[in-house]
C-alpha cells in the first residue's frame, strides 16, 4: 500500500467523531461493513482491517488492506410519563403531614426520605435524531506469519436531547418552601447528556501453527461527555458544583484485546477474544454526578464465536458476547442508594441546624453513589454470507436481555439503551483488490414501563427504536 493512502488514513482519523451507534446497552451491534450486515458476528473471521476491533487474530485472514467507511444512524428515543403528581403546585413543604415517609417524623421533608420531585405527564421526544459515523481500519503484512495494523471505531448511544419547551418538572423550590412547575425534563431548561467513546486499537496477529492464529492489541480510548438540565439534583450531590452543564468533559485510558483463531477442522473455526477493563482519567468536571468522584470506566468483554463453511461460497457464523457493565460503579448502581444512603442538603441543613452540603456513600458522586443500575448483556449474534459470482450476500440477527431494569428508569430517561433485537442485511461488489459494501440495520422498538422512584404516584416509560445504514470501501 502506498504511503500517499496511508497519509491519508491518518488524516480521516482525524475526523472521527463517533457519537450515537446502534447499540447493545452502548457498545455498537458492530465494527466494519461486513459484521456490520451480519449483525455483528465475525469474532472467528477476518474480514476487514477493522476486524481488530472483534478479534485482533483476524488480521492475519485480511493481509495488506485501508478501509474507509461511513454510516448514517437514526436512533428515536422517547419517554411518556403517567399519573398526577403527588403533590399540588404551591404545597408547602416543611411542616406538611403528607411528607410523613413513615418514620413519624411528620414535619421534615420527604427523605430522610426524599425532596419531592416529579415529572409532568405527558410524552416527550428527544431531538437530534440523525448521525454521521466514519470509520476506517489499515492492516499490512510483515512477512508469511505476522500481520500488524491499526483501527479507530466508536461506542455511543447515551446521547439524548429534551427541549425545555417539551417537558416539565414539579419539584420543590427552596426560595418559596413550596412545589412549583419548572421547565425542563428535570426542571432545570433543557435536559440531555452527550457521550462519546473512540478506540485506537494498534494489534499485531501471528500465525502460531497451521491451525492456531494468535492476536493482541493495545487499546487507547478517549472519553467525552456532556451534562445538562440536572441542577434540581444539586441537594443530592456530593458536589454540587460538579454535577450539570459544565461542558464536555474528556477522559483517557489504555486497554489490550487478545484473540485466538483456532481451525477445528477445514470446515470450522472457534474463534475468542477478551477484553480487558479499561481503566479510564475521571471526569473531573462531574465528580459530583458519576460514581467514585466521577469515575467511568469502559467495561470488559469476551466473545467466543464459531464461523462454518457450509459450502465454498458460503459461510454461517454464530458469535456469544458477553459485556460486563457491573465493571463500572456509575453504569451499574441503581437509584437506590440515592434514597438509602445518602442525606440529602435539605434534610441535612434542618437535621444539624445549619446549611450543611449533602452527605453519605450513596449521593451523587459518592464511593456507592447512584448511577444508571444498568446489568451486564449477553448478546447471541448469528451471520450469513454466500457469494455469487464477485458479488456477496449477507444477513443477520443478534438477540440479548434487556440491561435496564423497571425499577431504574428515572435517569435512564437520559440514556434509553433499551433496543434488544438487530435485523440486518449487506451486500459487497468486488472488483479487484477494491470493493464496495453497504449495510442496513433496524432495531425494532422496545420500551420499558416501572414506577418512578422518586414518586410513586407515576409511572415512567422510556423507549427507542434504531435504523442505521452506511457504506465501507476496501483499498
Amino acid at each position: 500500500m502506498s504511503k500517499n493512502k496511508l497519509a491519508l488514513a491518518v488524516l480521516l482519523s482525524g475526523l472521527l467523531t463517533p457519537t450515537v451507534f446502534a447499540t447493545n446497552g452502548y457498545f455498537s451491534h458492530g465494527y466494519g461493513g461486513h459484521e456490520k450486515g451480519m449483525a455483528g458476528a465475525g469474532v472467528a473471521k477476518g474480514s476487514s482491517s477493522i476486524s481488530s476491533a472483534n478479534n485482533p487474530a483476524g488480521l492475519l485472514d485480511i493481509g495488506d488492506s485501508m478501509d474507509i467507511g461511513v454510516s448514517i444512524f437514526d436512533p428515536v428515543r422517547s419517554y411518556t410519563v403517567e399519573g398526577g403528581p403527588a403533590f399540588p403546585v404551591g404545597a408547602p413543604v416543611i411542616g406538611n403531614s403528607m411528607l410523613d415517609c413513615g418514620d413519624g417524623m411528620s414535619l421534615l421533608p420527604a427523605a430522610t426520605c426524599q425532596v419531592p420531585f416529579s415529572h409532568t405527564p405527558d410524552t416527550v421526544d428527544s431531538g437530534r435524531e440523525w448521525f454521521m459515523i466514519p470509520s476506517f481500519g489499515y492492516s499490512s503484512r510483515v512477512d508469511e506469519q505476522m500481520v500488524w495494523g491499526v483501527s479507530l471505531y466508536g461506542n455511543g448511544g447515551m446521547n439524548t436531547t429534551y427541549s425545555a419547551r417539551d417537558a416539565s418538572a414539579r419539584l420543590f423550590n427552596p426560595d418559596t418552601n413550596s412545589i412549583v412547575d419548572a421547565p425542563g425534563t428535570y426542571g432545570a431548561g433543557k435536559a440531555g447528556v452527550d457521550f462519546m467513546q473512540l478506540f485506537v486499537n494498534t494489534s499485531i496477529a501471528y500465525q502460531a501453527s497451521e491451525t492456531i492464529g494468535l492476536g493482541a492489541s493495545l487499546i487507547f480510548a478517549a472519553q467525552s461527555f456532556e451534562a445538562k438540565g440536572l441542577a434540581p439534583f444539586a441537594n443530592n450531590s456530593s458536589d454540587s458544583t460538579k454535577l450539570t452543564d459544565n461542558g464536555h468533559d474528556v477522559a483517557t485510558g489504555f486497554g489490550i484485546k487478545l484473540g485466538m483463531n483456532i481451525d477445528l477442522s477445514e470446515q470450522l473455526r472457534l474463534g475468542i477474544s477478551y477484553q480487558s477493563k479499561i481503566d479510564m482519567s475521571e471526569f473531573d468536571d462531574y465528580a459530583g454526578l458519576f460514581a467514585q468522584s466521577g469515575d467511568f470506566d469502559i467495561p470488559s468483554t469476551y466473545t467466543v464465536g464459531l464461523a462454518f463453511q457450509t459450502s465454498d461460497t458460503s459461510t454461517l457464523l454464530l458469535d456469544y458476547q458477553v459485556i460486563n457493565y457491573t465493571d463500572v460503579p456509575a453504569i451499574a448502581t441503581g437509584i437506590d442508594p440515592l434514597m438509602t444512603l445518602c442525606l440529602d442538603a435539605l434534610n441535612n441543613t434542618l437535621m444539624a441546624g445549619t446549611q450543611m452540603p449533602a452527605a453519605g456513600s450513596g449521593c451523587l458522586g459518592g464511593t456507592q453513589g447512584a448511577g444508571f443500575g444498568w446489568d451486564d448483556m449477553s448478546v447471541i449474534k448469528l451471520g450469513y454470507e454466500w457469494q455469487v459470482g464477485k458479488d456477496t450476500f449477507r444477513v443477520g440477527y443478534s438477540t440479548t436481555e434487556q440491561p435496564i431494569s423497571n425499577t431504574q428508569l428515572n435517569f435512564n430517561i437520559l440514556a434509553p439503551g433499551v433496543v434488544e433485537n438487530h435485523f440486518t442485511a449487506g451486500y459487497t461488489s468486488g472488483s479487484g483488490d477494491n470493493e464496495w459494501t453497504a449495510f442496513i440495520m433496524y432495531a425494532p422498538e422496545v420500551e420499558i414501563t416501572g414506577i418512578s422512584g422518586f414518586d410513586p404516584s407515576q409511572t415512567i416509560t422510556i423507549r427507542m427504536n434504531q435504523l442505521e445504514f452506511g457504506f465501507d470501501y476496501k483499498f
